[in-house]
């Protein structure tokens, strides 16, 4: 039975990180990476982005070359599946019956996209986007497609849906609730995604219900609830994510949705910490709620508290969520959660596709949407990190620099 010092599961954003950050702070002990894929690992936000849209090779995406984690003594155990974990004895095994010891656990699984709940959701032509073999699945057969149905107005849908209005597609994005983003965003900001996505050409359908998926092998269409089929050559299903947790809590980890951490990222299982999409944690800037965070960020910035953690240091996940979004030539970057905003500022003119959302709660500042407008998301981050109360007309004031309200 081989055995790690310390032994990473999950070979995404955040168990690269915490492979880089164990050989940063100097640990010197034996590391292993246990990952899904056959891939070493690799940045995920641009399979829906710039890796779908052919801007970038798959080599430009790699966290880091092969080399690096051959330099650093980094072994990577790739195209494996941890399906247990024995706690008491710590040891792991895997989906092939192997099993592995371990002296510390980081699990760093993140999450599987959420299938849909309906008829036909096997079909040949139906699409998630989560690794990069989706993403190549997708591209292989989009010649002989001209339909595409987008189920889901999250990030993930309208971003792939921007992709594929530039190659020529005719896209559908179908949302069942009133609004695109509304889980994460304003009015302003879904209203502005809404009229850019339909400018574009993508039919942009609000407060539907998919009751099914028609087709025999192949996807054919979409059944919505009233009756009508939207026809569709391929289907992408943008849904969220099932965090993968299941061998931790079968262990008997205290968790639900996600598996819970506390500060230092440890769950309630002895030596096992957690880090990234599928991490629990009470946090901050949302309020002190338990929530999962799905970002880089995250991933990150857990996976550097959870290492420093096993080393010794003192040390605790206290950091500002930060995303972005990349759709048609609009960047959008965000800083802070708007979860519980009760009044919103819009800073500048929508119109003129360069303007900020400003999410208050209480009078406090607790996130910024900030659409082609970098300068406001990089001086409105102390507001959001300080919790100021600046006059709202004042943040309205594009003549007045975010910077001069955070003093």
């Amino acid at each position: 039975m081989s055995h790690y010092d310390v032994l990473i599961v999950g070979a995404g954003h955040a168990g690269a990180q915490a492979g880089i950050a164990l050989r940063q702070n100097k640990f010197e002990g034996s590391v292993a990476m246990i990952g899904d894929e056959p891939e070493i690992p690799y940045e995920r936000p641009p399979l829906s982005k710039e890796y779908f849209s052919g801007e970038k090779v798959f080599e430009r995406i790699l966290i880091r070359p092969a080399a690096f984690w051959e330099e650093r003594q980094v072994t990577m155990l790739l195209g494996k599946r941890v399906v247990s974990v024995d706690p008491a004895a710590k040891t792991v095994t895997t989906d092939g019956g192997e099993t592995i010891g371990y002296g510390s656990l980081i699990w760093a699984t993140g999450g599987k996209p959420r299938e849909l709940p309906c008829g036909g959701h096997h079909l040949t032509g139906i699409h998630t986007v989560r690794t990069r073999a989706d993403a190549d699945l997708m591209l292989s057969e989009l010649d002989g497609v001209q339909k595409v149905v987008v189920i889901g107005g999250g990030y993930i849908g309208l971003e792939a849906a921007a992709v594929l209005t530039k190659f020529g597609k005719h896209v559908t994005v179908l949302e069942a609730l009133d609004r695109v983003l509304a889980r994460v965003a304003g009015e302003p900001l879904s209203r502005f995604y809404e009229a850019e996505h339909r400018a574009h050409g993508v039919d942009v359908r609000l407060g539907v219900q998919v009751a099914c998926i028609e087709g025999e092998d192949k996807v054919t269409g979409v059944k919505l609830a009233d009756g009508s089929v939207v026809p569709a050559d391929m289907v992408i299903v943008g849904i969220g994510i099932v965090p993968a947790v299941q061998p931790l809590i079968d262990a008997g980890a205290t968790g639900g949705n996600g598996v819970a951490v506390d500060g230092q990222c440890r769950t309630s299982l002895p030596d096992i910490y957690a880090v990234g999409d599928c991490a629990h944690h009470a946090n901050r800037f949302a309020d002190g709620a338990d929530i999962r965070l799905e970002s880089v960020q995250n991933a990150n910035d857990q996976a550097t508290v959870a290492v420093k953690t096993i080393l010794g240091q003192e040390v605790a996940y206290d950091a500002v969520p930060w995303f972005w979004s990349n759709q048609y030539d609009l960047k959008l970057q965000t800083v802070g959660l708007s979860i519980g905003y009760d009044q919103i500022v819009v800073r500048g003119d929508p119109a003129a596709r360069s303007f900020s959302v400003i999410y208050l709660k209480g009078g406090k500042v607790i996130a910024l949407d900030c659409v082609n407008m970098a300068k406001d998301y990089v001086q409105g981050k102390k507001l959001v990190v300080e919790g100021l109360s600046p006059d709202p007309a004042t943040l309205a004031d594009t003549g007045v620099l975010l910077k001069e309200l955070a003093g």
